[in-house]
């Protein structure tokens, strides 16, 4: 084996005790992954609390890292993992969903070609209980998204974005300059993405990136999730992020 340093592709995972279950499926797709020579993966799962029932569904492997913190939520779970991402790439995956064939390839390819883009997402699946799946209409064009066009479609179309945030893939020092995951109950994820979108270039891979499993126990299925007040409050602030951090200029990669 190769003495030489790799470069390594962060997988952040926020986990609580309903999904735990879930995490070997999850393990199964990143090891199918393939990566090009000098790459690597390093799994970091966070479980959103303190409990007993997550780390024995953790997988025994040293490429995988298990750590427990007060419960916050997924966004704060995600990053405090962020405390231990030794690399250059973060790739976002839920604990109840599945990496598909080849994503990680594809995204950090994406990338890796083009130092403008700072991050990528891919076309979703949904993974139904009986192990079907299924598409939906709206996907945009594969390549580069430019500045703004998500944030736009999101204002346009009741708050739904046409790329999934469950697919980010982005670079370490972006996702950090930004503040990472915003301080939501839920929708923290959009938050970042509508951010990254208004400083930077993104990418869309229209093959399937992800199988998003759909489950009475996830947090999206909760009557609490549309709760009409507190939905208005989530996208009045993540608009307002957005907005400012483009009306203020500042860009990635920015000019020297």
């Amino acid at each position: 084996m190769s003495a030489a340093v790799s470069r390594r592709i962060i997988i952040v995972t926020a986990v609580h005790a309903p999904s735990a279950r879930f995490l070997p499926d999850a393990y199964k797709s990143i090891c199918e992954q393939e990566l090009p020579d000098g790459w690597e993966w390093h799994w970091l799962i966070q479980e959103d609390g303190r409990t007993d029932q997550v780390a024995p569904h953790v997988p025994d492997d040293e490429r995988v890292s298990f750590r427990q913190g007060r419960p916050g939520g997924p966004g704060v779970a995600r990053m405090m993992a962020m405390a231990h991402a030794d690399g250059d790439y973060v790739k976002v995956l839920d604990a109840d969903d599945q990496l598909a064939p080849g994503v990680l390839a594809r995204d950090l390819a994406a990338l890796e070609a083009d130092a403008s883009l700072g991050w990528a997402t891919s076309r979703v699946l949904d993974f139904l209980p009986d192990g079907s799946t299924a598409g939906f209409p709206g996907d945009p064009e594969a390549g580069a998204i430019e500045r703004g066009k998500v944030l736009e479609y999101w204002k346009a179309n009741g708050f739904r974005a046409q790329v999934h945030p469950a697919t980010l893939f982005v670079r370490k020092d972006l996702l950090l300059a930004l503040g990472g995951w915003m301080a939501l109950p839920a929708s923290e994820d959009t938050g970042l993405l509508m951010a990254l979108n208004a400083t930077s270039r993104g990418w869309f891979s229209a093959e399937v990136g992800l199988l998003y499993r759909k489950w009475p126990g996830q947090a999206t299925s909760q009557a609490s999730h549309t709760e009409a007040a507190e939905r208005d409050a989530r996208m009045a602030v993540v608009q307002a992020r957005a907005e400012k951090l483009a009306e203020f200029g500042w860009r990635y990669p920015t000019q020297g």
